[in-house]
């Protein structure tokens, strides 16, 4: 059987999902911002979604970090 190192497994997985929740965060915010363009919402409005989605995307990047750390620690 090939070895397979379950925690590196898990960290890529881990890594792979921090960089898809940074793309939809890039992603969110040009459709944001091209709303304003186009006048659908006002510049305030996409200011408080841009404002409100970093605080979500931190919130889950800060709580997938915390279970890396504790599986990290639990090997």
């Amino acid at each position: 059987m090939a070895n397979f190192d379950f925690g590196d497994g898990l960290r890529k997985v881990f890594l792979a999902g921090v960089g898809a929740l940074a793309t939809t965060v890039e992603k969110s915010q040009e459709i944001i911002d091209d709303l304003v363009k186009k006048g659908e919402i006002t510049v305030e409005q996409g200011k408080a979604l841009n404002t409100e989605l970093k605080r979500k995307a931190s919130e889950v990047k800060e709580e997938a970090e915390s279970k890396g750390a504790s599986s990290d620690t639990a090997e």
